[in-house]
């Protein structure tokens, strides 16, 4: 397997607007700094299997990404994340590779390990899957080919992949995982991130903001 991670980022300057009832802009930027940060950290732990790239046209992500030894794909257009994605998976295939996988940088909790599973889990033609906690977002996507099927991202956009995979009739596997599965959207995440075990660095900034009251965490209530 010739394989490229990919993380679509956009801008610090004007990262997670859904979360402005939370956090004022400046937290907003460094949320989603902390988040990059804690999704390089794994992406960094399965270098020597697959490469990995930033796709993102903002000056401070590329530096961080240089630093742990990525490619960076510079998205100039910063339209969607569909459009990066789309743009860096033609550019996977000219560059001659067969697997790509996606994902997003707002899953702090993402590890290392997940990501071995999910290569591990990878067939010898069709996707790997892992869904958001709800069910509702795509927050890791395996393809082989690079390009099998079309991604179209947004807040519904995991049952629509898996009825284009299905379309396919090649392989589909669903795996469900507690780091890859809780991005980081709306203000109510941010009180299930700091509940969860661990000290990533997304984490360990909303303690110092006073985050971490105890609710209910969904992953949680349904094991």
């Amino acid at each position: 397997m010739r394989g490229m991670l990919l993380i679509p980022f956009k801008s610090l300057a004007t990262a997670k607007q859904r979360l402005a009832e939370a956090l004022d802009q400046q937290q907003r930027s460094q949320l989603a700094e902390a988040m990059l940060r804690d999704v390089m950290t794994a992406a960094a732990g399965v270098l020597g299997r697959i490469d990995v790239a930033l796709v993102t046209g903002d000056g401070r992500a590329q530096a961080m990404a240089k630093e742990l030894g990525f490619a960076v794909i510079k998205d100039t257009h910063n339209e969607s994340e569909t459009a990066a994605i789309e743009m860096a998976t033609a550019w996977c295939e000219q560059c001659g590779y067969d697997t790509t996988i996606v994902v997003p940088a707002d899953i702090p909790l993402i590890t290392s390990d997940e990501l071995h599973r999910v290569l591990d889990a990878a067939p010898h033609e069709g996707v790997v899957f892992v869904p958001a906690y709800d069910r509702r977002g795509s927050n890791c996507i395996l393809r082989r080919p690079a390009a099998i099927i079309p991604l179209r991202f947004g807040n519904d956009s995991f049952l629509p992949h898996c009825e284009a995979m299905k379309r396919t009739g090649k392989e589909l596997i669903i795996l469900e995982m507690p780091g890859i599965g809780l991005d980081i959207d709306n203000p109510h995440e941010l009180e299930l991130l700091v509940q969860r075990e661990g000290d990533t660095h997304a984490q360990r900034l909303l303690r110092s903001w006073g985050f971490g009251k105890r609710q209910v965490d969904p992953w949680e209530a349904a094991v």
